[in-house]
């Protein structure tokens, strides 16, 4: 590590980005084992223990190898799970509605689950926000026919270039092929095949981009990425990410849901009424916990080094991120 690090000229802003990029390569190590990286990454060997060249090529290799799996939520709902997070399809004679679209390598696999479940043609894509695990097939769905919908924010964010410091993933503006043709502000409705489909703006939660889809005969809710079940969520603070937004988007969702109620979560098993209230409860106590190391002065290391999330990390520190990337996700977030 190079002394200029230490010199007393480092600027504040210089070292909260080199801390990002130190915390973007720690978790990059947790998330993209070696033995894939090597596998998937060209000379990677060689470069050990250096990051890999193209983190976001190596995120989509990791995500892609996930087995998808198939789970009927209704008579005419589908959930496909597996490589990128949870997509829905709703299935008949209107059309296949499809929430969510994997990353990239998923693609044939993701067409041939489709081609399986009917003949009728892709008429809508609903993206839940604008990350890559979530939008990436978009423009091979929208070739075979289907309408990409979305927010507005998601379209800004896609058409732009983005950086993500703290995972060290970058990504060029998106093809216009792949950006949603039809965008919306607050809410959307759609009916088709005997379903009722809800769309509606979050305030900032997971980015400031994040929609729910209500599926409300078959009484399931999508969440995107404002909702990791059973594990610490990631938040995008570089486009608007907000830990009290994803407090605020739980409590939404609550208020929609019953006990009959499947909540289909951006990562993680299918949900229930009882799984999203525990997620919020836990992002509650860790938002409050964060923010009062902060507000006494103490950096986002020094408040991990104090380890204020211990008592919830045998439950919840099984996913993507660790107890200390958490609390570091959650001061930038704050």
């Amino acid at each position: 590590m190079n002394s200029d690090l230490f010199e007393k000229r480092t600027t504040r802003r210089e070292m909260l980005r080199r801390s990002a990029t130190l915390a973007g390569s720690a978790f990059l190590a947790q998330l993209f084992p070696g033995s894939l990286l090597r596998a998937t990454v060209p000379g990677y060997a060689l470069q050990t223990p250096a990051p890999a060249a193209d983190p976001a090529a190596a995120a989509r290799a990791r995500m892609g190898a996930v087995p998808m799996q198939v789970q009927h939520l209704a008579e005419n709902l589908t959930l496909l799970s597996g490589p990128g997070g949870n997509v829905i399809v709703l299935n008949g004679p209107d059309g296949k509605f499809v929430v969510d679209t994997f990353v990239s390598p998923a693609w044939p696999k993701l067409k041939e689950t489709l081609d399986g479940l009917g003949n009728a043609p892709l008429k809508y894509v609903i993206d839940t926000h604008w990350h890559f695990d979530h939008t990436d097939n978009n423009a091979p769905l929208h070739a075979a026919g289907a309408t990409v919908l979305a927010h507005e924010n998601t379209k800004k964010r896609m058409t732009a270039t983005q950086d993500v410091p703290i995972l060290g993933l970058h990504f060029p503006p998106s093809p216009a092929d792949a950006l949603p043709q039809q965008t919306f502000a607050s809410s959307y409705k759609l009916e088709a095949n005997g379903e009722a489909l809800a769309l509606q703006y979050f305030s900032p939660a997971h980015t400031d981009s994040d929609i729910y889809v209500h599926f409300e005969k078959a009484n399931v809710i999508h969440m995107g990425d404002t909702f990791f079940n059973g594990m610490y969520p990631f938040i995008d603070p570089g486009t608007g990410g907000k830990i009290s937004g994803m407090i605020a988007a739980a409590d939404k969702a609550l208020l929609l849901a019953d006990n009959n109620s499947k909540i289909v979560p951006g990562h993680g098993a299918l949900g229930n009424k009882a799984d999203l209230t525990k997620s919020r409860d836990m992002l509650l106590t860790a938002r409050d916990r964060v923010q009062k190391l902060k507000s006494e002065g103490k950096s986002a290391q020094e408040a991990a080094a104090t380890k204020p999330l211990a008592d919830l990390d045998a439950t919840w520190a099984k996913g993507m991120l660790s107890s200390d990337l958490f609390i570091q996700v959650i001061y930038l977030t704050l």
